[in-house]
């Protein structure tokens, strides 16, 4: 063991206090973070048009969903929408029968996922 080696074993206890690990996760995931991006009435227009067109001809769709400063991308099929609570019911494509719920605010991006859809 030679000095050097003594400097780091000397502070490799304090950087693994859990306060200061939870620090470091805390500031790099306020780094990441993004802003809504807000969206005109042309682009809510053509995510309905979409949604429409995939339940019309059940094809799967891939939505991005801005949650809490994070893009998250998920795939399936339209379920059911909910018109009062503006909800969509989403069957994911590699889990079958699981259905999550998202928030037509909270779309960023809608694609139909089918070849033969012009709106890919």
């Amino acid at each position: 063991m030679s000095i050097k080696d003594r400097g780091k074993l000397k502070w490799q206890p304090a950087l693994m206090l859990p306060e200061y690990v939870k620090l470091l996760n805390d500031v790099n995931k306020d780094y990441y973070r993004q802003v809504k991006p807000i969206l005109d009435e042309y682009q809510l227009e053509e995510f309905e048009n979409k949604i429409h067109t995939a339940m019309e001809f059940a094809s799967p769709v891939k939505f991005t969903v801005w949650e809490d400063g994070f893009d998250w991308e998920y795939v399936g099929m339209i379920h059911r929408l909910d018109p009062l609570i503006k909800m969509i019911h989403l069957e994911l494509e590699n889990e079958k029968g699981h259905i999550i719920r998202v928030k037509f605010e909270d779309l960023v991006a809608v694609e139909i996922r089918d070849g033969k859809s012009v709106f890919n």
